[in-house]
């Protein structure tokens, strides 16, 4: 833990189910309120995983920042659990906004999505006006074309939506949930990458769990479809050696308002989750993208 950063453990509501955060803030004293941002990392993840990274990196660098756990996982309530749904998430980052926006100590929020995070941000940002300023790091945005290409095509899709049918009956009909493992681990001879190593991403507040009755809110949902929403200051941190970069071009082209962009060399998506360089030089970024926005104090 950085010895600048102090953290205090948080709980409040969306949808009247309990979420769980650790807000990081700058262990120096400052006058007045500061920003503060909402940070949320990748599909089917833990917030102590990259998004408490991330929330360190900016409370070093003198925001407050609020890594939480989504509805239905790690230290939030809410069932079925291990539920990837993009459209809750995004409410779940909308009351998360709320929450830090009545705070005394926090005068305007910003938001930093990762990975899949970064289009339920887009998402949460298109309905509310609570964010002054989002940033996307490596931001997962694929377009329906691709999410089908990726899954198999149609059949492969026909077959998933099959079984979040059978694993939602079996809920329904048990209160049981049918997990599977969050990301399978198939071929042992594989080298260690972020989520198979410990000290990585398979920490134990991680329980490499998932929900396949999430299959059908997943592909219903359009990652694209809040670009052409978005008016409030956007960058975007990526590299065509991370996730469907292709998908980020085709986002930030359909953004009406002001988009920075930053295209690192040669980082993968999981580089960007904790190795730190490209770690360092995504939150170098965001700090001075969120700093750069005119304060707008809290109305009383």
């Amino acid at each position: 833990m950085n010895s600048q950063v102090a953290v205090e453990r948080v709980r409040f509501a969306s949808s009247e189910v309990d979420l769980a955060g650790d807000l990081f803030h700058p262990a120096s004293e400052v006058d007045g309120p500061r920003t503060a941002v909402v940070v949320a990392g990748a599909w089917r993840t833990v917030k102590e995983q990259m998004p408490a990274q991330y929330a360190r990196e900016l409370a070093a660098r003198g925001f407050s920042a609020l890594a939480f756990d989504f509805r239905s996982w790690g230290a939030s309530g809410g069932r079925p659990r291990s539920m990837e749904d993009p459209l809750a998430k995004a409410d779940d980052l909308g009351a998360a906004a709320g929450y830090l926006a009545a705070r005394s100590d926090v005068d305007r929020v910003a938001g930093l999505g990762i990975c899949a995070s970064g289009a339920y941000l887009a998402s949460a940002a298109a309905k509310t006006s609570l964010f002054s300023s989002l940033a996307l790091v490596a931001p997962a945005l694929p377009g329906r074309e691709t999410v089908v290409a990726n899954l198999g095509g149609p059949q492969g899709v026909a077959a998933l939506r099959g079984a979040a049918r059978e694993a939602r009956e079996h809920y329904e009909r048990t209160g049981e949930e049918r997990l599977e493992p969050a990301v399978p681990r198939t071929d042992e001879s594989l080298p260690a990458d972020y989520f198979a190593d410990p000290a990585r991403g398979a920490i134990p507040a991680w329980d490499n769990t998932f929900n396949p009755a999430s299959w059908d809110q997943w592909l219903d949902y359009d990652a694209q479809a809040s670009a052409s929403r978005l008016t409030v200051p956007l960058l975007v941190v990526h590299s065509d050696a991370a996730a469907s970069p292709e998908s980020v071009r085709e986002f930030v082209a359909s953004v009406p308002g002001p988009v920075e962009q930053r295209w690192l060399e040669g980082v993968t998506q999981y580089d960007f989750y904790d190795r730190p360089g490209p770690v360092k030089t995504a939150a170098d970024a965001v700090a001075r993208h969120f700093t750069a926005v005119p304060s707008v104090h809290r109305q009383q």
